[in-house]
């Protein structure tokens, strides 16, 4: 009990009400001398257990570790570099690419133009001939059959009139005669 009383004297001493009081400094009543005197015990033990060198060691360790990011990211940062300077080198040759390949398809496209209209040209020409030989040959068959039929209508004119003015026996001679001949012209 003795321990709790001394406790709650500590606690009464190391109070603001008290410290306002008229002790001396080097009382244990007064709170500031309690409070030096704990902050004095604190950083003794953090030096006796080695606290500063190990807050040291591993502040040390964070500085290498931020040393090697920053090392780590300025590599990243040139790698990044170099990639966009490479993508744009090759942007720019894919760019020309297509600017060949477009002008490439332009001069085939006109040669292919060119080609059709000559193609068109060729064809309008070979109608044009199949046509004036179709004409030429309805012509030549249209001639054909009207010769044919004066042929055939001199032939019988003839007849009419051979009939009329020859006798039988002459007739007959003259009409064999001609068809014969007629027979040999029309085949």
């Amino acid at each position: 009990m003795r321990a709790y009383v001394t406790a709650a004297a500590l606690t009464l001493a190391a109070s603001p009400a008290m410290a306002a009081g008229d002790y001396p400094f080097f009382s244990l009543r007064n709170t500031d001398f309690v409070v030096s005197i704990a902050f004095v015990i604190f950083i003794g033990i953090l030096i006796y257990y080695k606290v500063p060198a190990l807050v040291g060691g591993l502040l040390d360790k964070r500085a290498a570790t931020i040393s090697a990011e920053l090392a780590e990211a300025r590599a990243l940062r040139e790698e990044a570099q170099n990639l966009l300077a490479t993508y744009e080198r090759q942007q720019k040759d894919v760019q020309a690419q297509a600017d060949r390949i477009v002008a490439s398809a332009k001069q085939e496209a006109n040669a292919a133009a060119a080609a059709a209209k000559e193609d068109i040209a060729k064809s309008i020409t070979r109608r044009l001939t199949a046509a004036e030989e179709q004409i030429t040959s309805a012509q030549t068959a249209a001639v054909k059959e009207v010769r044919d039929q004066a042929v055939m209508i001199a032939v019988a004119v003839a007849k009419d009139v051979l009939a009329k003015q020859m006798d039988a026996a002459s007739a007959n001679s003259l009409i064999d005669d001609s068809i014969n001949v007629v027979a040999d012209k029309m085949h």
